[in-house]
């Protein structure tokens, strides 16, 4: 069974990706200051990044 927690911080990924496609104001590093739809996307992608990187540092260290 895939883990729903990446799944869903890949799903944030893509969807920040094809936002930036699009976006004349945002970059793949960071949303542009006047694009509040690349904001929400991107602080959705980073947290679910912190999260998922942070459950793979527990698991080796049990």
């Amino acid at each position: 069974m895939p883990d729903d927690l990446y799944a869903r911080y890949q799903d944030a990924r893509r969807a920040y990706q094809q936002h930036t496609d699009t976006c004349r104001a945002c970059t793949p590093t960071g949303p542009g200051s006047d694009c509040d739809d690349g904001r929400r996307r991107f602080v959705r992608l980073a947290r679910l990044q912190d999260l998922y990187l942070t459950r793979l540092k527990q698991r080796r260290t049990r």
